[in-house]
């Protein structure tokens, strides 16, 4: 099953648990998350929904420590290969927190970072087997 619960809340669709109906399809993204165990997990986002919290809405393992302030990597992903060129250039500040990610790949980005667009239609992201979080100023991240 295709689950379907947007990031972000508010606005017009939204019903009481919290899911949020694209405007019409041509706002629907349809991404494959792949977790540490390899399990597919098909989630059916929309143009404008933050990776980190969609996956955290649809109950995947994404952490995302520093609540996507970009100071830590808890939420790095894969990126497949055909998606990763598509996605903007990382800044600096994303730059500096993947350096600090355990298992790095060329494809590495912050979940956080990426904004679903219609060109990411099919994107897969692949959770790395390790994350290493780093408190900053004695944040303690609350569970999600």
């Amino acid at each position: 099953t295709t689950l379907f619960r947007s990031s972000g809340g508010g606005g017009s669709g939204q019903s009481e648990d919290g899911k949020r109906d694209p405007e019409s399809e041509d706002d629907v993204v349809n991404i494959t998350f792949i977790d540490r165990s390899d399990r597919r997990i098909p989630v059916r986002g929309k143009v404008g929904d933050n990776v980190l919290y969609l996956a955290q809405d649809n109950g995947i393992e994404l952490e995302g420590a520093c609540e996507a302030s970009l100071a830590c990597s808890t939420c790095h992903v894969y990126v497949n290969e055909d998606c990763y060129d598509k996605l903007p250039t990382p800044d600096e500040r994303e730059d500096d927190m993947l350096d600090m990610a355990p298992l790095l790949q060329m494809t590495s980005r912050l979940g956080c970072q990426i904004i679903l667009t219609r060109e990411l239609e099919g994107m897969e992201l692949r959770l790395p087997k390790a994350t290493r979080n780093f408190y900053v100023d004695g944040h303690v991240p609350k569970p999600h």
